[in-house]
């Protein structure tokens, strides 16, 4: 006997293992199971789809059609075995024999043909659910708070997203395709051996149907816990492999492999043992099947021919007992399928909605108005903020940027520099003060106006893994051909696209890697450009880069920042030597404002700091020097 569903089991085994974020798989309780559910029905009913309701009601009409000729199939069978034992003339033995052979295959090929058809039919509404509901998850992440996303490993978070539109796709397909033709077949099979042949039949054939569910359930939730443990060694296993290619230099500077490669081994060790006992538990649960199976269908056997010999029956009910409950069997086993693959769909399903009920730290408020920046004057008025309460990041920040001025915010590492610009973005909001701009508290504004009044040259550059083009261009999407040209020639970046092979669609590689620092920046500086902002922030843009890099970097965001209000963050005092005013910020605390000349004059920390760098810049140049001479005495 065929092992129906066994292969199913194996291939989802292999497919659907699948790493989640951080949490572990709970087993689900019924109040669990349900809250799923309902959460997912208006994802799966097509409500105001008329197209896609009348798929779903033809789909159904399909089902219960293609049903009734399914059940129609093992008295094709009878009737083609009772002709042949009957004791009619020759002709009329094979006219009926083989007419009702002939209509056993019809009916079997119909069925067929309207089980395909309501498949057919149901994909698009499945598919529209698993689109929707996926599309809502991934708008819902982008709107959660930078918080969230630095907490959370990416490669575990999108394999949340994976699994579960996976999930949403196997669940619609398994109530359409399997849950509901089932129940419609039980029903159908318990009446017709009720009416065919005596209540001591259709008990057996409950009796079989109830002992196979329970056992499934068993052992199903046996399974769970195997295939939990398997989740989790490929969770670690995922974010092992995923963190040591994104760090794939750093893995060459220390010769790493052979340790990456045994962290990796490890967890893959874990998830091996894991796979074995769950090929193990599933061998268990079909060979406990089908023995469950095979009784219920011996019993039911000799009940027959029983009845044969006493008259009751004929060799064609003999066939048609033998014929149904192997009709009988596929759905049973599909059942156990059903409830194994809707659990884990289930599963996968409740961790997205787990994300959904997430609440972005960041909201705007009720009747929230966009920004209307008019002379775009900043103010940071008493502005106190820690990312742990404990650890306080500003204490009672207050400056003002005046329009078109460019305020520079300098101090030592971990002073809080970049906090005021994230601040400005509205990634976090203090828990003191205010932050406004031309009198507007950011606070009371859509995120979206204010985001769109900024331009952002952030130290470390990373870019889409696209052409040059769309990198440009993401600045302004609506943005011409001609307008990314002339974006990236303001940038100084424009010749160096026009010498490469494949010009402005050049691949930049994973996170830009084809590109080096400098032009990364200048990428940047092109796709602030373009936007257009009329305020700038430029985070320590030109830390990462050498000297001859960072000056032409330098003249470019001159440039750029030529009109409008500009903070800029820098470790490099000699950058920001021409900003209009210096803050020199010291563990959350301004502790010196004033032009570059003006805090040389007051010799405090700004100073200081000027004084040790100059000083490394000149052992820097010395050592540079005396290479060089070195490399020019050498003999030839």
């Amino acid at each position: 006997m065929r092992q129906v569903g066994a292969e199913e089991e194996q291939a989802s085994a292999q497919v659907s293992v699948h790493g989640v974020v951080e949490e572990i798989e709970k087993p689900l309780g019924r109040e669990s199971v349900i809250a799923t559910i309902r959460k997912l029905w208006p994802y799966i009913w097509p409500k105001g789809r008329r197209d896609l309701e009348r798929r779903v009601l033809i789909a159904l009409a399909l089902l219960l059609v293609g049903k009734l000729v399914n059940m129609a199939v093992p008295f094709a069978f009878k009737w083609a075995a009772d002709g042949l034992a009957s004791d009619a003339a020759v002709p009329t033995i094979l006219g009926g024999a083989v007419g009702f052979t002939i209509l056993y295959g019809v009916l079997r090929a119909l069925y067929a043909l309207l089980t395909q058809a309501r498949d057919a039919l149901f994909a698009a509404v499945a598919m529209h659910a698993v689109r929707r509901l996926a599309n809502h998850v991934f708008v819902h992440m982008h709107q959660l708070s930078l918080r969230f996303h630095i907490g959370r490993k990416t490669g575990g978070l999108t394999r949340v997203l994976e699994r579960g539109r996976d999930g949403i796709e196997t669940l619609t397909r398994l109530v359409m395709s399997t849950a509901v033709p089932t129940i419609v077949e039980f029903a159908l099979v318990v009446g017709v051996l009720s009416v065919q042949f005596d209540w001591d039949y259709a008990l057996v054939a409950m009796a079989t149907i109830a002992a196979f569910l329970i056992y499934t359930l068993i052992a199903t939730n046996w399974r769970i816990a195997i295939r939990r443990s398997m989740n989790e060694s490929d969770v670690d296993a995922n974010v092992k492999a995923i963190d040591s290619l994104l760090n794939y230099e750093t893995v060459k500077y220390f010769v790493a492999e052979r340790r990456e490669a045994e962290r990796y081994d490890k967890s893959m060790a874990i998830y091996e043992n894991a796979s074995i006992r769950s090929y193990i538990s599933l061998a268990l649960l079909n060979a406990g099947q089908a023995v469950i199976y095979t009784i219920g269908l011996a019993v039911m056997m000799v009940l027959c021919v029983q009845g044969v010999r006493s008259g009751r029956n004929s060799v064609g009910d003999f066939v048609l007992v033998n014929a149904m409950m192997i009709q009988l069997y596929q759905p049973l086993n599909f059942m156990g399928t059903l409830y194994r693959e809707t659990r884990q769909a289930i599963v996968d399903i409740e961790k997205m909605f787990a994300i959904l009920s997430q609440q972005p730290e960041i909201a705007d408020r009720p009747g929230a108005q966009d920004l209307e920046v008019r002379e775009g004057r900043i103010v940071f008025d008493d502005v106190v903020f820690a990312y742990d309460s404990k650890r306080p990041i500003l204490q009672g920040v207050s400056f003002t940027a005046e329009p078109g001025a460019t305020i520079a915010i300098v101090g030592p590492s971990g002073a809080g520099k970049s906090t005021i610009s994230r601040l400005m973005f509205r990634f976090y909001e203090p828990q003191a003060g205010r932050v406004t701009i031309d009198g507007q508290d950011i606070s009371a504004v859509t995120q979206r106006s204010l985001r769109e009044a900024i331009g952002m040259v952030p130290q470390d550059t990373v870019l889409f893994n696209d052409s040059i083009a769309y990198n440009i261009r993401y600045g302004r999407w609506d943005a011409s051909m001609e307008e990314v040209r002339e974006a990236a020639r303001l940038a100084q970046i424009d010749s160096f696209i026009r010498s490469l092979p494949d010009g402005y669609e050049a691949q930049v590689g994973e996170r830009g890697l084809k590109l080096s620092g400098g032009e990364k920046q200048r990428v940047a500086i092109a796709r602030t450009i373009l936007k257009a902002p009329p305020l700038l922030i430029l985070d320590e843009a030109t830390s990462a880069l050498d000297s001859f890099t960072e000056h032409e970097i330098q003249e470019a965001l001159a440039r750029v920042s030529r009109g409008r209000t500009t903070l800029v963050i820098a470790h490099r005092l000699s950058t920001v030597v021409d900003a209009d005013e210096i803050l020199f910020l010291d563990r959350g605390r301004i502790v010196e404002r004033g032009a570059h000349l003006q805090l040389l004059e007051k010799n405090g920390a700004y100073a200081a700091m000027w004084r040790r760098q100059r000083q490394a810049d000149e052992e820097g140049a010395r050592r540079g020097d005396a290479e060089r001479r070195e490399t020019e005495e050498m003999p030839a």
